[in-house]
This record gives structure tokens, C-alpha cells and sequence, in this order.
């Protein structure tokens, strides 16, 4: 058995190619929608993919099922419970894609979703009768288990999946053997749970000992503690937990359209008809000088996560990027299905040599200067949970990912001192303020971590201070 992890750091996910090395079968499970990927792995080994699973449809990102259907003929296949616009082939408890040597078999695990698979490998050739590994998906992270809360506003209760996640695990997960290795399809800092490790690979057993759900627990509280303290869902999660479902066009069509290049005075009118501009440069260099009305969200970070929280999915998108970044720029928006840009400004910042007319700048201040401003009112745009463990004194706590819904909160009197945790969030916040038209905008120069290391005062979660 051949078997390889690949993980994508912005959006903390794992896919899998699982392969017979004799007959050069592969599949591959919860692919990311770019498979290059795979496509160059299977011809370095001399493997077909002739497989393609998704343990659930994914509500964080756009999987690349459609594409590995049309790029190499793969046949797709979902739960039994699924319902889908193209064709797929159901699994249920028991069923199996045989390859050579190795054997994948189903588990109907459903509790993050109501189709959600639990899929085992086994090697035959080694040990036909105990898997090798489960690949969980979002059943069973290292540390944690699904969120059950993910899919209550198209049809199912939270309520309903909590239970059902219980049942999946004490009645099938748990009962595989210690040593079945646990490959989960996302790591530390998804939002599809609250407490997974940044650790590749695990076992049934040390899951078992130490992962806080899996715990003794009776159904009601463990329903209970799966619901509590979860991360607020960015708002692209439903859509792409329908565009997962849905017949669409695939990654490379949308591309071809996407990468448009518009002349300046094109790229304006667009912008004037209410398309939304993202500069995807640097914080810093976003800072030094930008278009007017642009939103920054560095691609050097979580882009996908946070573009995909601060755009909105139904107005057109326009992309500011460095040359060599433009590609990337729109691909890692495909990735979550924000297939509606309308183009790229050619040339990027440099088609704006000579029009100072249309720029402008964002203020930026050290933690040692802050002092040094007048009526200084303090912004923190990390989440509750985090301002909990520690804030600036006298700081107002609206996270990034509710203020553009509560704008009427931001203090409009004073020098407007915005941060976050280490300063990418909170460039994307003063973005967000300057096109809203405030002119008194700070952006803190390595956020709450500068300050802190600058030894400044900060309260904390106690209500002392340090």
C-alpha cells in the first residue's frame, strides 16, 4: 500500500492518496479543488486515479472531486445518505473499492454531517483482517471530533448531529483496534472544531486515552460539550457545503475567466458598479500605499479563510496583487468557491504611478508610540476568546469576522488604535474602516504580541494586570 498526506496550511487540511503499488490503482480521498497535486504524484509513481471519496461535503472548501472526474475519469464516491447533482456511487457500512492489495472500506460515520464516511484501508497482503488506517474526515480530528453545528440552518438540527456524532463513535470508531492509524481530514486551526492538534497522525488507542470527547461521557453530556465554546462559522461555509453538492464548472474554466486583466480605467468603472476591490500584497505595503475602497487580505496568511469571511459572495471581486502572486491570488479564492471575480488589475500597483488622486495610505504605529497620540481609543479584532485570555486595558473586543456588521460600535472620535494577535487581522480591519470613510485609523504594528513584548500593560483574563 502506498499511501501519502498532503496538507494545506491555509485552510489546515489534509487529503490523502491511497494506492496499490502492484497494480497502480489509486484513489484519492478529500481532495483541495487545485490537484496538481495528485496529478503529479500518480505519473512520478506510475499510478491511475481511478478513485476520488469525500467523507462528507466539505463546508470550508471547495473539494476537487468534479475535477479529478473530468481531468483522469475518476468515479466519485459519497455516503449513502448523500444527495448530489452529478453522478456518484453511494456508500453504505461494509461496502468496498477493491485495488490490487488494497481494500477501502466504508463506515457510514454521520454526525459533523448526515452523510458523513469513515473510510479503512486495509493491505491485504499484510493483515486482511484489521484496517491498516481510517481515514475520519471531520468524525474524528486528532484531539477533537466534528462540530455538529455546522449544517443547522439547511435542514438538520444541531440537536440531531450531536447525537448522531455520538452513536458514530462509541458505536463504530471506537471499536476499531488500537492500532488503526487515525488520518483526519483537517489539523490546528480549522474552524470544523475547536481543539485539534497540529499533529499529522494519531491511533485509535492514544484517541481513545486522550482526546477529551472520547472520554467517558453519557450522550447528553457529550452533546453538551461537543456544542460549547465553538468558533463562530465564516458565512462562505453554507455556500460551499451546497457547491460541493452541485454540477459546476471546474477550477481550470473558472480561471480562464477569472485572471481577466482590466486596464485601470476599466478595472475603476468595475469598482464604481460595486465590485469589491482585494489587495492581496503585504500589510506593510498595503500600508505605504493603496486604491481607495481596497480591502487587504494578505495572501501570505490565512487569505482563503478570511477573503472568504470579509467578501461578500454575491458582488463581483477585482484583484490588486504583486505580478507574481496574481495567479495565486485567484486560485486560493477558487478554492472556496469565489469563482465571481471579474478580473485583475493589469499591471498591478504600477498602473497607479501618477494617480495620487486614488490613493491613499493607512496609518501604522509601534506599541512604544502609542503613547504618543492624543485620545487614543483601543480596537481589538481578535476573537472573544482570545481577548478573554488578555487585552489592553479600556480595549472595545468586536472580532474581525463581526465588524462589518457592527460598524455603529467602532469608536468614530479620537486616534482609532486597531490590532489583533501579531497584525494581519488587524490590517484587514483598518482596510475595512478606511472604506467606510474613517480617516483616524491605526493599524498596531505586531499587534498584541508587540505589545506585550514592549512590556506595556495588559489585563488579564483574571481582571489583574501584568
Amino acid at each position: 500500500m502506498y499511501l501519502q498526506r498532503y496538507y494545506l496550511d491555509c485552510l489546515s487540511h489534509a487529503s490523502y492518496m491511497v494506492a496499490d503499488e502492484r497494480t497502480g490503482e489509486a484513489a484519492v480521498i478529500d481532495p483541495q479543488r487545485d490537484i496538481k497535486i495528485y496529478l503529479d504524484d500518480a505519473k512520478e509513481h506510475g499510478y491511475q486515479i481511478k478513485h476520488v471519496i469525500l467523507t462528507h461535503f466539505h463546508a470550508d472548501f471547495v473539494a476537487g472531486h468534479i475535477e479529478l472526474r473530468d481531468r483522469v475519469g475518476a468515479k466519485i464516491y459519497l455516503g449513502k445518505r448523500a444527495e448530489a447533482e452529478f453522478d456518484f456511487q453511494s456508500l453504505g457500512d461494509g461496502d468496498a473499492i477493491e485495488m490490487g492489495d488494497v481494500r477501502l472500506v466504508a463506515l457510514e460515520t454521520p454526525g459533523h454531517t448526515p452523510e458523513g464516511l469513515t473510510i479503512l484501508a486495509y493491505d491485504t497482503a499484510k493483515d486482511p483482517d484489521h484496517p491498516y488506517a481510517a481515514f475520519t474526515g471531520d468524525t474524528l480530528f486528532i484531539g477533537d471530533v466534528g462540530r455538529p453545528d455546522l449544517l443547522a440552518s439547511i435542514g438538520v438540527t444541531a440537536e440531531e448531529l450531536a447525537s448522531m456524532l455520538y452513536d458514530s463513535l462509541h458505536d463504530k470508531i471506537m471499536k476499531l483496534p488500537d492500532a488503526t492509524l487515525v488520518y483526519p481530514a483537517h489539523g490546528a486551526g480549522s474552524m470544523c472544531g475547536k481543539s485539534l492538534s497540529n499533529e499529522a497522525v494519531s491511533t485509535i488507542g492514544d484517541q481513545r486515552k486522550y482526546n477529551y470527547a472520547l472520554q467517558p461521557m453519557s450522550k447528553a453530556e457529550f452533546m453538551d460539550l461537543v456544542s460549547e465554546d465553538q468558533p463562530e462559522a465564516p458565512g462562505y461555509f453554507v455556500h460551499d457545503a451546497i457547491l460541493n453538492r452541485q454540477e459546476r464548472a471546474s477550477l481550470d474554466e473558472a480561471m480562464e475567466e477569472n485572471l481577466r486583466k482590466l486596464s485601470l480605467e476599466d478595472f475603476l468603472a468595475a469598482q464604481s458598479n460595486g465590485a469589491q476591490v482585494v489587495d492581496t500584497r503585504e500589510p506593510i505595503d498595503f500600508a505605504g500605499a493603496h486604491l481607495k475602497g481596497a480591502i487587504n487580505v494578505g495572501i501570505d496568511g490565512k487569505y482563503a479563510t478570511w477573503a472568504g469571511t470579509v467578501l461578500h459572495k454575491e458582488s463581483p471581486i477585482l484583484v490588486i496583487a504583486d505580478e507574481e502572486r496574481v495567479s495565486e491570488s485567484v486560485m486560493r479564492l477558487g478554492r472556496i468557491g469565489f469563482d465571481h471575480v471579474d478580473g485583475v488589475l493589469a499591471g498591478g500597483m504600477d498602473a497607479l504611478k501618477g494617480r495620487s488622486d486614488l490613493l491613499e495610505t493607512t496609518n501604522r504605529v509601534t506599541a512604544a508610540a502609542v503613547s504618543e497620540l492624543d485620545d487614543v481609543q483601543i480596537l481589538d479584532v481578535r476573537s472573544p476568546k482570545e481577548w478573554e485570555s488578555g487585552h489592553l486595558e479600556g480595549s472595545i473586543n468586536l472580532p474581525l469576522n463581526q465588524l462589518q456588521r457592527r460598524l455603529e460600535e467602532v469608536p468614530q472620535a479620537g486616534n482609532l488604535v486597531v490590532h489583533c494577535q501579531g497584525g494581519y487581522r488587524s490590517s484587514i480591519a483598518a482596510s475595512i474602516l478606511q472604506k467606510h470613510g474613517l480617516a483616524n485609523v491605526w493599524d498596531l504594528v505586531g499587534g498584541f504580541k508587540a505589545w506585550v513584548q514592549s512590556g506595556n500593560k495588559v489585563v488579564e483574563a483574571a481582571g489583574s494586570e501584568a
